[in-house]
């Protein structure tokens, strides 16, 4: 019999899920990985190289499709799962193939809801045009009762942070064990100030990187790089045409990234009511601040006037642009020390002598 498996939705993006989870996976030798599909661009044979994986084949260029085809594959194409001892499921759709390991344990590592679903299902239904609603609503009343029937099934949950637990007792209550995500804090590294502030957030409405162009659009003697990409990478592009402090890179490999956050002034991360957020430790690990907001994961990471500036939660650019001006070069030096021993609260081996304590990794 196999000892044990992790599920995850999707190998699309280097976001901060799937360095947990991959992080997880190379320290445990002899657990499998199951995933939805892997986009090779993305994460390439040598990311996944040394772990046995099993690629359910539910890929698609349909962003509306996807979670559903993902989720009806985990639902329907997990009966190995018998095979395994113990199971942790991680992400919004693979929780859903639970039901075909009925013989625990099984955890759920709980990165955050299905936030259009729960905390953000007005945020959403404000952003989309009215002709969209219907299908929304009717994306939610799939979505929630079988999320909501996989997470009664979980033996144990592990949170990613205090704010995602409090959702957990919120909307599903359910209570859970925190154990914050691994930054790999020795990885990122202080390299000088290269005269510019930078964002890794996903350009994704929620993440309100919108904000930070109009921000800028205001002060065109400060530059800004923003590196990622997502649905609203177009439209930011646009908002930014007549505006040459601002440079977008699109999604960049880990090394370029490294450079990127290490030469930086600081890093800004505004996005709303935030899981956790990764992007502020690794920024904090390179010795750069966080101009971030006063709210969900933030507040269990940046500190106040220590080691970034946090914004009330109404955001405007107005507000962006003053922290922006407030946290000069000179400034940010000063906050290099304490953002670099906050960091190490985070480190990889903190992480994963916490998740060696909940597995049962005796039975591998």
């Amino acid at each position: 019999m196999h000892k044990g498996i992790v599920l995850y939705d999707f190998l699309l993006v280097r976001g901060g899920a799937e360095r947990l989870t991959l992080t997880l996976l190379r320290d445990l030798p002899g657990v499998d990985l199951c995933f939805g599909f892997r986009d090779p661009q993305a994460f390439s044979e040598t990311d996944i190289a040394g772990i046995h994986t099993i690629d359910l084949g539910a890929a698609t260029h349909l962003p509306v499709w996807r979670s559903l085809k993902v989720m009806r594959a985990f639902a329907h194409q997990t009966r190995f799962l018998d095979g395994y001892d113990w199971a942790l499921f991680s992400g919004t759709n693979a929780p859903l193939a639970v039901h075909n390991h009925p013989v625990g344990p099984n955890y759920y590592y709980c990165h955050t809801l299905p936030r259009f679903v729960y905390d953000l299902k007005d945020y959403y239904l404000q952003r989309y045009p009215l002709a969209l609603h219907p299908a929304l609503l009717a994306l939610i009343a799939y979505v929630q009762p079988r999320y909501e029937q996989a997470i009664a099934r979980m033996d144990t949950i592990i949170a990613n942070s205090e704010n995602v637990r409090s959702r957990l007792r919120h909307y599903l209550g359910r209570d859970a064990v925190v154990i914050n995500p691994p930054c790999e804090v020795d990885y990122f590294q202080w390299a000088g100030q290269g005269g510019y502030y930078l964002s890794t957030a996903r350009i994704e409405p929620f993440k309100r990187v919108d904000l930070l162009v109009e921000a800028f659009k205001q002060m065109p003697d400060q530059r800004l790089v923003i590196t990622s990409g997502g649905s609203q990478f177009p439209a930011l592009r646009r908002l930014a045409a007549d505006a040459p402090n601002i440079t977008f890179t699109g999604w960049l490999d880990d090394a370029a990234l490294r450079q990127l956050i290490g030469n930086a002034i600081a890093t800004l991360y505004v996005a709303k009511d935030e899981d956790f957020g990764m992007s502020p430790v690794e920024s904090m690990a390179a010795g750069k601040p966080v101009i971030g907001v006063a709210e969900g994961g933030l507040l269990e990471t940046v500190l106040d006037g220590e080691t970034g500036l946090l914004l009330p939660p109404a955001l405007t650019a107005e507000a962006i642009a003053d922290a922006v001006r407030t946290l000069n070069a000179p400034r940010a030096l000063a906050m290099r020390d304490a953002c670099e021993q906050r960091a190490r609260r985070f480190s990889r081996e903190i992480f994963l002598e916490k998740m060696r304590a909940i597995l049962p990794l005796h039975a591998c």
